[in-house]
């Protein structure tokens, strides 16, 4: 599709939220792709993840960014420095808000800040099938008493229920311009990138309240193979021997078990048979070397951890 046929419309939308408020359950959903991973550890998105999806004749580029929360450790205000970043360089804001977490501190901080950024808004009021109707109403009236929003979405990400109205709205909405990336292309991180994203959301939901959230994995190795399979190489890093153990689990069976399920989930990404290679070494206080954090994507922040 070119311009000359039809005018086309294409911007940058950011998602941001407090942690857990269901971002990257949205962001596939409006993808139609899974290219964010999903927790319900909070703080597992990292960095900024674009997903790009088509509605007519716009091109949407979504940014989900880490859940904004009050930062403890360096890794914490590298997440949140992010988070800010991919909302101040977006065409709009969605901000999205747990119905069923609505006054909690996260969210009041996050409004404060969110009257600093000029853009325009909009209101996403997410897992509405989790409360009453009459509440949902109380609710919508007193969150857009916070900030100033364009227009209110009432979804159930999960489900994908109220997801179509949002593009259809976002269509009409953004600026006109050509596509940024092909028709066809879902996200723009690379898949060596994913293939790690989508094995640490297999280890999390494995070892939700055993491993913390700063545990991390890289890919190591990818190599294409003549009959076109994949031989794929992760690291998956700890901080120390004890958490390792954990990973390992009783004569391997915890690693194998989260391999298994990584691998199914890679090779429908990359859209080939993968061999899957998952290795457990512990490198303490990754969380304050720089070259990690350039790795994730993040800037290392200045000052104790």
């Amino acid at each position: 599709m070119s311009e000359s046929d039809q005018a086309t419309h294409c911007g940058f939308v950011a998602l941001i939220g407090a942690p857990n408020a269901g971002k990257s359950t949205l962001l596939n959903q409006l993808v139609g792709a899974k290219i964010s991973i999903v927790s319900r550890k909070v703080q597992t998105t990292r960095t900024q993840v674009r997903g790009i999806a088509l509605s007519g004749t716009a091109q949407v580029i979504f940014v989900d960014t880490p859940g904004i929360f009050a930062p403890k450790r360096r890794l914490d205000r590298a997440m949140v420095t992010s988070a800010w970043g991919g909302a101040t360089d977006a065409d709009l804001i969605g901000v999205l808000v747990d119905v069923a977490r609505f006054d909690h501190e996260e969210n009041t901080a996050l409004f404060e800040k969110l009257a600093e950024l000029k853009q325009p808004k909009f209101l996403i009021l997410n897992k509405i099938d989790t409360v009453p109707k009459e509440k949902l109403l109380e609710i919508t009236a007193k969150v857009n008493e916070l900030g100033s929003f364009e227009t209110t979405f009432m979804v159930a990400a999960l489900t994908g229920y109220g997801v179509k109205d949002i593009l259809a709205w976002l269509e009409k909405r953004l600026p006109l311009g050509p596509w940024l990336y092909p028709e066809d292309q879902i996200s723009d991180a690379p898949l060596r990138f994913l293939a790690a994203e989508i094995t640490r959301e297999k280890m999390f939901e494995r070892l939700h309240d055993e491993l913390p959230y700063r545990s991390t994995v890289e890919t190591e190795s990818w190599q294409q193979k003549s009959d076109g399979s994949v031989r794929i190489e992760q690291t998956i890093y700890v901080e120390r021997e004890g958490q390792r153990k954990i990973v390992l689990g009783e004569g391997g069976q915890t690693i194998k078990a989260i391999g298994q399920k990584a691998r199914v989930e890679i090779a429908e990404a990359a859209e080939a048979k993968v061999h899957l290679f998952l290795f457990v070494k512990v490198r303490e206080n990754w969380s304050d070397d720089p070259e990690r954090y350039r790795e994730m994507g993040l800037e290392f922040p200045k000052g104790k951890g």
